[in-house]
């Protein structure tokens, strides 16, 4: 073995709270993701309509900063949503040079539909766990969250 070679290398990774909190992180995605599939949306998408909901009527520019996406993206997620009657865009009442985006009443059921499929994957996510050690983990990862 080379001098440079650390055999519990990866063990030692693995064992790091950053590389368990991404795991666990990414099958709580993968079952939401999966979840919400059944509504036919992917999270990108969820996450747009989400927005439109709480925000809306809400210019597209605004969308991107609120949500840290790419701005062609959100044109790209907002045709998806509007082509599936789930959004609206029309002429900013505030500035006419822009389009606001708002939602749908179908759109607003299957935000509603999401949020307890949601809802369902993390209770899976967490099954491991009793309801009080389900609430410490939340409040331990709400501390580290805002620190």
């Amino acid at each position: 073995m080379a001098p440079t070679e650390d055999p519990h290398a990866l063990a030692h990774i693995q064992s790091l709270p950053s590389w368990l909190v991404g795991r666990v992180a990414a099958r709580g995605r993968g079952l939401v993701a999966e979840a919400i599939a059944e509504e036919g949306l992917k999270l990108p998408q969820h996450a747009v309509l989400a927005a439109v909901s709480e925000y809306g009527p809400v210019a597209q520019a605004d969308l991107v900063r609120r949500l840290g996406f790419d701005a062609k993206d959100v044109v790209l997620l907002l045709n998806h949503l509007e082509k599936a009657g789930l959004a609206r865009r029309e002429p900013d009442p505030k500035d006419r040079r822009k389009n606001a985006v708002t939602v749908t009443p179908a759109g607003a059921q299957v935000l509603a539909r999401c949020a307890e499929l949601a809802e369902r994957a993390n209770s899976a996510l967490l099954a491991p766990l009793s309801e009080a050690e389900a609430r410490q983990l939340m409040e331990l990862l709400t501390r580290v969250y805002e620190a």
